[in-house]
């Protein structure tokens, strides 16, 4: 999950577990860097009277810029007309990049000439730069492809090594693309934003590959045809210029493809609305449409799946972003629908069965018998008979109960692979398909910890998993044809281990329910409150956060007397569909109740208290502590707020706002925006509340999460005299940081905030 180098991606080939995966990678993937990487060490003085908060909040309250510009045309009536700030969603208008530079000068100077600064910022810079680093990937063709960045690939190159010399550790890997190479030949040397590594989409028997590259991390990427034979671009290959979108290979001469074709065709998500058949040669305009959604969708996505028996092809239509319909497609497009609930999750193909994943109970008649499976549930069913028009059976491969979770499902070419969570511990199932059943083993892998399918071959019965906790690094093991897996490789400490504890708790939420959250900290500790706590969670989108090694927590934070605690609140998906939906629409306070109540419990229990606890959270997460922050500003003394939603009465007017009204509510609808406005961050500021000083930061090309969201929550603060620091990346994307060194820059910024606002 973090490998040391929490912000180094793997590669990427197109062929995810499902659509929610395209749209989570698209969405939320920035937040695995957040997971707690980013805390700091050591210790300076708080002071209130520093001078960058007064300068700061002179410069907001001077009108550094005219307001009035960039005033959004689009209203809701429940947005007050004369909200002051809006010009900053204006995202590259002069006006709005001279405030955030300024803004970043101001930060830099208060933080970069903190002593402890530059010893954070090397051991940071060490940690994303070592070369000791899991070269994770996935295996093909008898090699292992891998994308891999370090001191001297700043941007990243694209590789691949014979699979039989990287498994005994002597791996002669062969340079694909250098990004930096790259770079300097198609943007020069001192381009301000450059081409960042989106992934790999490689046709399974054939040289032929697409290159996903985005201009400085935005979402928005474009797409080139890579011969891996001749090491080049194909000349007058597919080509699809920048946008949100998706492709999938029917044959080396046809693509399946989702992209912006202009008007009508994207979705008011910002994602497309149409799938077309693009055969070479042909511009997008001459392309086939085999396939419209609805322009208040989320959007229409097309996958495929490489299986023995078969290439498959997929469109889905994600009507919200966790209700789908999946739609299979033929050699000439023509389109059958595959029997699933709404909320389900296709997982792939395996031995001619569909897998889905249940996030609903499903009836639906079998064999002319009414069924119902339970919400929960990996099924499968033949795939030959959804084609045909009637299931004679539909298999249970795995249903957890009330304190488990499926995880995830790979697909092999010998096997189906199953991940799953048990009170937030992980651990990996088999599944063959035989004689019309699934047999299910669990795979003989370390207990007490988090495990993941790192990656599988579609052709063969070839896998990788990882392992990891929270001071055990990470681990790669390797299993072929059932095998009992064996040590690829493991990654080097960060940071000394010796006398630090892990312990697991729960606490009782406000409505009596059990919230678990872990705590890391060294043993001796005294129970007198006056330990910096670092407190991390999440709480939407049924995404999980187990136990993860990190560098930068170990030694920035853990290893200089800190204490850190990751809290599975509601909203997540620690215990599967039930855990998320009960944080949904009007009951996302109870997200926020779980995340207080874990605050308050590390206080009663002696382990911090609140000028010692800080909290931190990313995206959702950083809707999650902007919230907590304005509802109970008593409890903490840090904030760490990253790339986050705060604005939620507008959150749908912004980017790829309107796709996650499937999770918060639409603020248009009068009943939904009254809860929606009972917990919004930016409106319920208080000039009269005793706010910690904040740490924000967000990134220019962030094209999923406005940035204006941390912009006008920055400067209503400083309007109302609040502390506040603010650090906008230029380039980057959602995960605020292009490159190595800019991720190592804020991290060591977090970290030394961290450190003056909590230590003694």
């Amino acid at each position: 999950m973090s490998n040391g180098n929490e912000e180094n991606a793997n590669e990427s080939t197109g062929k995810l577990g499902s659509i929610k995966g395209v749209i989570l990678a698209a969405l939320f993937l920035a937040i695995i860097v957040g997971l707690g990487f980013s805390n700091r060490a050591w210790i300076n003085s708080r002071t209130s009277g520093d001078p960058i908060s007064s300068e700061i909040a002179e410069m907001a309250s001077d009108g550094l810029v005219d307001q009035e510009a960039g005033t959004d045309e689009q209203t809701v009536d429940n947005i007050a007309p004369e909200d002051p700030y809006l010009w900053l969603e204006e995202v590259e208008s002069d006006e709005a990049l001279t405030w955030v530079r300024a803004q970043n000068d101001l930060t830099f100077a208060a933080l970069q000439s903190d002593p402890i600064y530059n010893e954070l910022y090397e051991a940071s810079l060490e940690v994303y730069t070592s070369t000791d680093r899991l070269a994770l990937g996935e295996p093909r063709d008898g090699f292992l492809y891998n994308f891999w960045q370090d001191a001297e690939h700043a941007q990243g190159i694209w590789r691949r090594a014979p699979l039989e010399g990287y498994l005994v550790g002597t791996p002669e890997w062969d340079v694909l693309i250098d990004l930096d190479a790259l770079n300097v030949a198609e943007r020069g040397e001192d381009a301000e934003v450059n081409w960042v590594w989106h992934g790999s989409n490689c046709l399974h028997g054939s040289s032929r590959c697409l290159v996903s590259l985005s201009p400085g991390g935005s979402d928005a990427d474009t797409l080139r045809e890579f011969d891996l034979e001749t090491r080049s671009f194909v000349a007058d290959g597919f080509t699809l210029g920048e946008a949100k979108q998706d492709v999938a290979w029917l044959d080396e001469n046809t693509l399946l493809v989702n992209t912006d074709r202009g008007e009508g065709t994207m979705t008011s998500s910002g994602y497309a609305n149409t799938v077309v058949l693009l055969r070479r040669g042909d511009s997008l305009a001459d392309a086939t449409e085999i396939f419209a959604g609805e322009l208040d969708d989320v959007g229409s996505f097309a996958s495929g799946y490489s299986t023995p028996e078969g290439e498959y092809a997929v469109v889905v239509r994600a009507v919200t972003f966790f209700e789908y319909l999946n739609y299979h497609v033929a050699d000439d497009g023509t389109l059958t629908a595959l029997p699933a609930p709404l909320r389900s999750d296709l997982q792939g193909f395996h031995a001619g069965q569909a897998i889905f994943g249940l996030n609903e109970d499903w009836t639906v008649e079998v064999a002319g018998e009414e069924q119902t499976y339970p919400s929960g549930a990996l099924v499968s069913y033949a795939l030959e008979d959804a084609l045909a028009g009637a299931l004679n059976a539909v298999h249970v491969i795995y249903q957890p109960d009330a304190r488990s979770a499926l995880q995830s499902a790979s697909p092999s070419g010998g096997a189906l692979y199953v991940s799953v969570s048990e009170n937030v511990v992980g651990k990996i199932l088999r599944a063959t398909f035989e004689d019309g059943s699934w047999d299910l083993q669990q795979v003989d892998l370390p207990e007490n910890g988090t495990i993941g399918i790192a990656s599988t071959n579609d052709m063969s019965d070839q896998v990788f998993f990882n392992y990891e906790n929270f001071l055990i690094p990470e681990s790669v093991y390797f299993s072929q044809s059932g095998d009992a897996p064996t040590l690829v490789a493991s990654l080097p400490t960060w940071f000394d281990a010796e006398g630090l504890t892990v312990t697991q708790h729960e606490v009782v939420s406000t409505d009596g329910t059990r919230v678990p959250y872990f705590l890391v900290h060294r043993a001796d500790i005294e129970l007198d409150g006056s330990t910096p706590t670092l407190l991390y969670g999440y709480g939407g989108f049924q995404i999980s956060y187990p136990p993860f090694y990190s560098g930068n927590v170990g030694r920035l934070w853990l290893a200089r007397g800190g204490a850190y605690a990751l809290a599975n609140i509601r909203g997540g998906g620690e215990f599967g569909p039930a855990w998320h939906q009960a944080a949904l629409f009007e009951n996302r306070q109870r997200a926020f109740d779980d995340f207080i109540a874990v605050g308050e419990h590390l206080i009663e229990t002696g382990v911090t208290s609140p000028d010692h606890l800080g909290i931190q959270g990313g995206s959702n997460g950083g809707l999650l502590v902007g919230a907590v922050l304005v509802q109970r500003p008593d409890l903490f003394g840090a904030v760490i707020c990253q790339v986050p939603l705060l604005d939620m009465m507008r959150y749908h007017l912004l980017l790829a706002g309107a796709s996650w009204i499937g999770e918060y509510g639409d603020p248009d609808v009068p009943e939904q925006r009254e809860y929606i406005a009972a917990y919004s961050p930016y409106q319920l500021l208080d000039p009269e509340a005793d706010y910690p000083r904040v740490f924000m930061y967000t990134s220019t090309r962030d094209d999923r999460v406005h940035p204006a969201h941390a912009r006008k929550f920055t400067a209503r603060m400083l309007e109302q005299g609040h502390d506040i620091y603010y650090f906008e990346r230029i380039e980057g994307g959602h995960s605020a940081g292009a490159n190595l060194a800019q991720s190592a820059e804020r991290v060591a910024l977090e970290y030394t905030y961290l450190w003056r606002e909590l230590a003694e």
